[in-house]
């Protein structure tokens, strides 16, 4: 027996694992782990990684490791802790980077029985959590609604895991489901944004300025140029000029 686990109720370490277990599929869980964690001392936080470290070595807990540690590296700051944290994931193959700009987001959209559109972006997080963006709006009158779910289950939003859990097959079936009381079924990406687009554009002629969460979205409005052309959409052209681009946040071309 580890010194970690001497004097601790056998229990009460059976409890702790079967949580650590619950933070594979369950969104509240894993937001609340982040807000105990952060909630605690250093020395309180480094006892938690000695604790996930012993479990994940002695094979205890059965959920990958980014599950365990992908929380608590959102709220982490300590480059030490977030090394180790770093260091344990690459040790089991595992790593936690950002998803390119547009890879891996999925829109949803439909029209409620008024004529307002409404659309669901998803974007993956790890595992099969996702951030949620909804919108309510009329492409020529501008938004009327929009909010964010920093982290869902994508199973407690359109009822199926993730593309990377199945075969190929599952990549090309279509999503569909029904968020605020409208039925929404999968859309190409591209067709949602330009719809928003021209939603925030509506309202940037009446005054309005676009939702302060519409910020973390706005790399999805820059054109996706094709690969055969000779920039990117960061890099001017040869003749000194940029590629035309839409930022949400100031609905300016």
């Amino acid at each position: 027996m580890s010194r970690l686990e001497e004097g601790h109720d056998p229990r009460l370490r059976a409890a702790w694992r079967t949580w650590l277990s619950a933070l594979a599929v369950d969104a509240d869980a894993a937001v609340a782990a982040a807000l105990a964690y952060e909630s605690l001392a250093p020395e309180g936080r480094d006892a938690w990684l000695d604790a996930i470290a012993l479990d994940l070595d002695d094979m205890r807990i059965p959920v990958p490791a980014i599950a365990l540690y992908a929380p608590l590296l959102a709220v982490e700051e300590d480059e030490s802790r977030k090394a180790r944290m770093g260091a344990a994931l690459a040790a089991r193959g595992q790593a936690i980077t950002p998803a390119s700009r547009q890879q891996g987001v999925r829109a949803l959209c439909g029209r409620a029985p008024t004529g307002e559109h409404a659309c669901a972006l998803l974007s993956p997080l790890y595992l099969d959590f996702v951030t949620v963006l909804v919108c309510r709006y009329h492409p020529d009158r501008g938004l009327f609604s929009a909010r964010r779910d920093p982290m869902r289950h994508v199973t407690d939003v359109v009822g199926r895991r993730l593309p990377d859990a199945y075969g190929d097959g599952a990549r090309t079936a279509p999503w569909a489901c029904t968020l605020e009381g409208i039925s929404m079924v999968e859309a190409p990406l591209s067709d949602v944004i330009e719809e928003l687009a021209h939603a925030i554009v509506a309202d940037r002629r009446q005054g309005r300025a676009a939702p302060e969460i519409f910020g973390a979205y706005a790399h999805l409005f820059v054109p996706d140029l094709a690969p055969s052309e000779p920039w990117r959409d960061d890099e001017p052209d040869r003749d000194g000029s940029r590629p035309p681009s839409f930022d949400p946040r100031s609905g300016a071309a």
